[in-house]
């Protein structure tokens, strides 16, 4: 129970950041760099950056930064599958 709470800070935080580079972007002031953003993604934030992707409308026409993003839940797939299957075994 307390990984769900856990998941759930890390999603809003990463919602957060997302939000606060796009509007750092719309103030064309200094952003977050991607590698934050991916990393924050990367450690359980995925769907609080899709979400603020969506509805920030923020880095969904990037390609590079999509291809990287795209990259990165697969990576997190494997794991989890693998974490899975060995978790049973």
């Amino acid at each position: 129970m307390i990984m769900i709470y856990i998941l759930l800070i890390i999603n809003f935080i990463t919602f957060i950041i997302f939000g606060w580079d796009k509007r750092l972007s719309i103030k064309h002031k200094r952003r977050i760099p991607e590698s934050t953003l991916l990393g924050a993604t990367f450690i359980g934030g995925t769907i609080g950056a899709i979400l603020s992707m969506f509805i920030f409308r923020h880095k969904i026409s990037k390609k590079s930064f999509l291809l990287k993003f795209g990259a990165m839940i697969l990576v997190q797939l494997f794991c989890i599958y693998f974490l899975q299957k060995y978790r049973q075994a």
